[in-house]
């Protein structure tokens, strides 16, 4: 097959999340698999301002916009870690050359409608320019929504075009792209579009609800969020337009790079290890310990890396800050996000200096220590569609203790007695979204760490976990096939 990946953020060239990673590793395993992939994302400040040997390649052309023209240049590369995967990348300086991908710390980019119309239809226009025989464009969130509306609008025309299917999928529903109604004009869509059929809702344009409706197929990063989505309460709104297109709707869940987060490779960390050999990982919690200025004792050392944000359920942890520190551990936290958070944890530090380490930042290095050194990792998310940091932490050994939601409910499983028995255990969950449920959670977790041998033996469950990209990817192929009609 000739799939298309395209995306408004692609590791190593730009990144907020977890979408970059997902649409940097997943080209790859594509291929490894045998499928010829390229890929499409805007030329931001951060790729002209990176290494990265990129070309300006001698093809224009000009996109409308409402009832302007804006010329695009398309500069052209090979993805990171391919040899034969083009990346092309779509410059209008004006629209992406900004410190930020999405807005400041002032709220979203007022013309983000506009960015993303651009990069939609620049696309399709470059693939035609570019005498690409694509079989599959592969759209990333609200910000490439518009693509399957468009070829099956504005370019049924061409025949090599229009027979283009479109495969869209949902990172996190949360983000709609929804813009004021007078931004519809923008999209040189015909405003019959507008109604509660297709791109209206509740008086404004909605391009990811427009991309449900026109997509062939639509997939969520797990299973479990495929459900959720269906529900008022992670329905976002949209809730009635998935039920309507659930024939549709498949969740498969996100891969882990294990080339990158491995610790008997990894050499971000002080001393590898693996599941045969566990014996660097207590290195590891010293080493962790002694950067983070915490006393190097035995208690349970408990890590959390995450947006600091209400989703990923920071105001649990800290409504259960002062009980949790009256047991015996220690607690690491690394990110960034809401200054409320920022404030509230930072304040804890003074009162728990021997216990507690605060790092608001984010560093990919003490990352990957956070995973090695710690015990037990915290991800307590109001909602989750997959989650990466959960799988990582299996793969160090770090047991998890997560809500049951999204992707956390599909890869997590609980150590309960029957579990633990039957040696599928690898680590603890909570139903409901309550301090009172997290703090035992973690409880459950703190006594089970008392026993080493059977603490050894859900290490070594959760070591043995394998969510690689190969099988993710392998599920892609085999929805891309059933997309193309083929078995």
């Amino acid at each position: 097959m000739r799939i298309a990946e395209v995306s408004s953020e692609i590791i190593p060239y730009a990144k907020t999340g977890g979408l970059a990673d997902v649409t940097g590793t997943l080209p790859l395993y594509l291929e490894k698999a045998g499928h010829e992939v390229s890929m499409f994302m805007p030329l931001y400040k951060s790729v002209k301002e990176s290494s990265i040997d990129t070309r300006l390649s001698d093809i224009t052309f000009d996109i409308p916009i409402g009832d302007r023209e804006y010329t695009v240049n398309l500069w052209k590369s090979t993805h990171h870690g391919s040899k034969n995967i083009a990346i092309y990348f779509i410059q209008r300086d004006e629209y992406y050359d900004r410190d930020a991908l999405y807005g400041t710390e002032s709220g979203d980019y007022q013309d983000n409608s506009e960015r993303f119309i651009f990069f939609s239809r620049a696309v399709i226009e470059a693939i035609k320019r570019l005498g690409l025989s694509i079989d599959i464009i592969h759209c990333h969130d609200w910000q490439t929504a518009l693509i399957p509306i468009y070829l099956k609008t504005l370019f049924t025309h061409d025949k090599k075009l229009s027979s283009i299917k479109t495969v869209l999928t949902i990172h996190n529903l949360a983000y709609q792209g929804m813009f004021r109604q007078e931004e519809m004009k923008l999209t040189g869509l015909d405003m019959s579009l507008f109604n509660w059929k297709n791109l209206e809702h509740w008086g404004n344009v909605n391009f990811l609800k427009g991309g449900i409706v026109f997509a062939d197929f639509v997939t969520t990063v797990s299973k479990k969020y495929a459900e959720e989505i269906r529900t008022v309460e992670f329905g976002c709104g949209l809730e009635d337009v998935i039920k309507e297109y659930e024939s549709k709707l498949y969740g498969i869940i996100n891969g882990v790079d294990y080339s990158e987060w491995s610790p008997e490779i990894d050499n971000l960390i002080p001393s590898k290890y693996s599941v045969d050999d566990s014996s660097g990982k207590a290195l590891c919690k010293k080493h962790l310990q002694k950067i983070l200025n915490l006393p190097q004792t035995e208690a349970p050392l408990l890590g959390m890396i995450s947006r600091l944000a209400e989703q990923k359920g920071v105001d649990l942890l800290i409504v259960i800050m002062d009980e949790l520190m009256e047991r015996d551990l220690q607690l690491v936290i690394l990110g960034i996000g809401d200054e409320k958070y920022h404030q509230m944890l930072k304040d804890a530090v003074p009162k728990y200096n021997s216990k507690l380490s605060v790092n608001i930042m984010f560093d990919n290095k003490l990352a990957h220590e956070i995973e090695a050194g710690s015990d037990i990792f915290l991800m307590p998310s109001k909602y989750e569609p997959c989650g990466l940091n959960q799988l990582y932490s299996l793969r160090y050994g770090t047991i998890p203790v997560v809500r049951e939601t999204g992707g956390l409910a599909d890869t997590i499983i609980d150590a309960n007695d029957e579990n633990l028995k039957n040696g599928v255990a690898t680590g603890y969950t909570m139903k409901g979204f309550f301090a009172t449920e997290f703090l035992f959670a973690i409880d459950r977790a703190l006594e089970m760490y008392k026993s080493k041998t059977q603490w050894n033996a859900l290490i070594k469950n959760a070591m043995i976990q394998d969510w690689s990209w190969e099988k993710s990817a392998n599920k892609y192929v085999a929805l891309f096939k059933s997309v193309l009609g083929e078995k």
